[in-house]
């Protein structure tokens, strides 16, 4: 009888590698990603708070873990891989993330189901405190406003006003990356959730 031959490796399928493409895109494109655990919000509440994200230029979805996994490059932070356990959403922040935080911390002081677990900012990880205290700075129309008013004042005043609005900013984030960050996992067992196309 002839040897049985071992079968070749199966390719992956299409449609996850073409997950896979869309997750890494997406992290690619995003200031920031916060991670968060979504169990026990219903669809009227899922609905309401990604509108919020959508208000703060904020994407909301869901993908299988094990696909984000594969998206997230070498170079992820040490950690990063820790946020993906239980039913995971992310947030996926455009310029103003400050925002986007303001809205996960807002509505998961209105709903103790969501869970906010970290997130990944400038290529550093952010523990759950952390990502609240991004909540904290500015954000991007403040800055505008603060920005507009010094552009009001006398011309004398006009550079030390913009050169303390930029040594405040950098101060806050500098102190938000530098605090060390807690164990952002969480004790649940590992869950895939399935991919989401959110509300455009």
């Amino acid at each position: 009888m002839p040897a049985a031959t071992a079968a070749p490796p199966r390719s992956p399928r299409a449609d996850k590698v073409a997950v896979v493409d869309e997750v890494r895109e997406r992290f690619a494109e995003a200031e920031a990603v916060l991670f968060t655990e979504y169990r026990g919000l219903d669809v009227t509440e899922m609905a309401d708070l990604r509108g919020r994200l959508i208000d703060a230029d904020c994407r909301y979805k869901i993908f299988k873990n094990t696909l984000v996994r594969r998206a997230l490059t070498d170079d992820a932070p040490d950690g990063a891989m820790d946020l993906l356990l239980g039913p995971t959403a992310l947030a996926f922040c455009g310029k103003d993330p400050s925002a986007a935080a303001k809205a996960l911390r807002t509505f998961a002081e209105e709903h103790e189901a969501l869970v906010i677990k970290g997130g990944i900012l400038a290529g550093t990880l952010l523990s759950d405190d952390q990502v609240r205290d991004l909540a904290d700075l500015p954000s991007r129309d403040e800055l505008m406003a603060q920005m507009l008013g010094a552009l009001a004042a006398p011309l004398g005043s006009l550079a030390s006003m913009m050169n303390n609005l930029i040594g405040e900013m950098s101060g806050l984030v500098q102190a938000l990356i530098d605090r060390s960050p807690t164990d952002p996992t969480d004790s649940t067992s590992p869950e895939d959730s399935t991919s989401t196309e959110s509300n455009q």
